[in-house]
């Protein structure tokens, strides 16, 4: 049995001991969870978690190419870095909750300032990885690189970004978990749909199972794309170095 379903287990049966001990519908047991959970099915749980999705995903693609790009770009121009370098510390510490605000203050309360919002709060973060790890390219393959005249694309595909996909996985990893709870407190504020949405009626009804149903869930997901697609596109991409 994979150790990480082991150790998903262990959690699992110290919730339900612990909730057992308490007896409290503060800390619901894992049974009255599945129930709010089959109650929130019925009332349309996979349409709110698909708009979620949606945002997530587009948010995250958009912070991905644009923080990327960025931080790729300083990492191999020092004197963009050196001219740029202070802007992105100062948009890596503006609190997200006021990039929320100003986005719908600005643009209303519409899908593309939700989405903008989130993406304006990752990009830093994603630059600021990638530009650390295009400062650590090896000058030593460069110089073999272009010792046999290697072509450009080439080189950028076999040399550069073999290199950068740790720094890639890294990103990725800690983007989808930062974007989607951004993504909940966007939706909280200001759209009438979604898991945030959703959580924060559960909250105004002090319905803590229901609560839970919809945070498991979406946590199941993100668990199951970093199973199913990041892990194994970073076991992939770290073949070159045996």
């Amino acid at each position: 049995m994979p150790w990480p379903l082991v150790s998903l287990g262990l959690l699992l049966v110290a919730w339900a001991l612990v909730a057992m001990v308490m007896q409290s519908d503060l800390l619901p047991g894992p049974g009255a969870v599945w129930q709010a959970f089959e109650r929130e099915w019925r009332l349309g749980y996979m349409a709110d978690m698909g708009a979620t999705l949606g945002r997530v995903a587009a948010a995250f693609a958009l912070a991905m190419t644009l923080g990327s790009a960025l931080g790729i770009w300083l990492g191999m121009t020092p004197g963009a870095d050196r001219l740029l370098w202070s802007w992105v510390i100062f948009f890596l510490n503006v609190p997200a909750l006021v990039t929320i605000v100003l986005c719908y203050v600005w643009f209303g309360l519409t899908e593309t300032a939700a989405v903008t919002a989130v993406a304006i709060n990752k990009i830093p973060n994603v630059a600021a990885t990638l530009r650390e790890g295009a400062r650590a390219l090896s000058t030593d393959l460069d110089e073999m690189a272009r010792v046999y005249r290697l072509p450009r694309r080439d080189r950028l595909r076999h040399v550069v970004l073999p290199q950068l996909a740790p720094f890639f996985a890294a990103a990725a990893r800690g983007g989808l978990a930062l974007v989607w709870k951004i993504v909940l407190v966007v939706e909280l504020l200001g759209r009438p749909n979604g898991v945030g949405f959703e959580i924060h009626s559960q909250f105004q009804l002090f319905d803590v199972a229901g609560i839970l149903a919809y945070a498991l869930g979406f946590i199941l997901v993100v668990q199951a794309i970093e199973w199913l697609v990041l892990a194994p596109w970073e076991r992939a991409t770290r073949r070159w170095r045996r």
